[in-house]
Parts: structure tokens; C-alpha cells; sequence
């Protein structure tokens, strides 16, 4: 099931630094960002392996997921909120503001494969 953490953040009058150590529960093999996103919707599968970790560095979007027991809506608009998806969680990134960079952590390296893109029957 997705969960959300809360990513370490020192701030001072200099700014804030948002530091990602020891709080993902995974060895990091891949990272990839998604930005200039129109009003598509991205995502919609689910891996046989992979577990992510979504930041949205900039701006803002939403996570739908269903883990196929449950059905969640994850609001992702401050840099040091992360959502955790399981390779279970079926999920789609949707309503990204034009300024938005989702960034991603993910535990295995790019595989075709891995991906399973039909959705759980509700």
C-alpha cells in the first residue's frame, strides 16, 4: 500500500535543504523527472519489482493509487513530501500544475518487463 513520509528539511534564513538519507526504504538504482506535463495523464501501471519514491520538487500534481484492495488520492505540493508505491500499487499522475518537476526514486533500473499496465478491477 502507498504511504507518504516526510522528507528531513533544515531551514534558516538562508533557505531550506531538504536532505533524502536513510528514510527511503530501498537501495536507489534509477531516478527520473517528469515536467511540461499538458493535462495528460502519466503513469497507469503497476511493476512486478519496482518500488518508487515520488518528490514533486515543483508546483504540484496528484497520485491516484490502488493497491487492489484499496483506492487512494495523494496530494504531492511541498518538496519534502514523498509518497512511497509498492510494486503493487497501480497508479496515475494527473492534475500537474505547469510548473511542476515530479521527480522520482526508483529501486530497479529500467526494465519493459516490469511494467504491468492493466488496472485492478474495482
Amino acid at each position: 500500500m502507498a504511504f507518504q513520509i516526510d522528507l528531513k528539511t533544515f531551514t534558516d534564513s538562508r533557505g531550506n535543504l531538504t536532505v533524502i538519507e536513510k528514510i527511503v526504504p530501498f537501495d536507489i538504482k534509477r531516478i527520473f523527472y517528469i515536467y511540461g506535463v499538458n493535462d495528460a495523464v502519466r503513469g497507469g501501471h503497476r511493476h512486478h519489482n519496482t518500488r518508487q519514491a515520488a518528490i514533486c520538487l515543483q508546483g504540484s500534481c496528484e497520485i491516484y493509487n490502488h493497491d487492489g484492495n484499496k483506492e487512494d488520492t495523494f496530494l504531492l505540493n511541498v518538496p519534502h513530501n514523498c509518497l512511497i508505491l509498492e510494486p503493487k500499487d497501480w497508479h496515475q499522475m494527473y492534475n500537474f500544475t505547469s510548473d511542476a518537476i515530479l521527480m522520482v526514486l526508483a529501486s530497479e533500473y529500467f526494465d519493459a518487463q516490469d511494467y504491468i499496465y492493466e488496472p485492478y478491477i474495482k
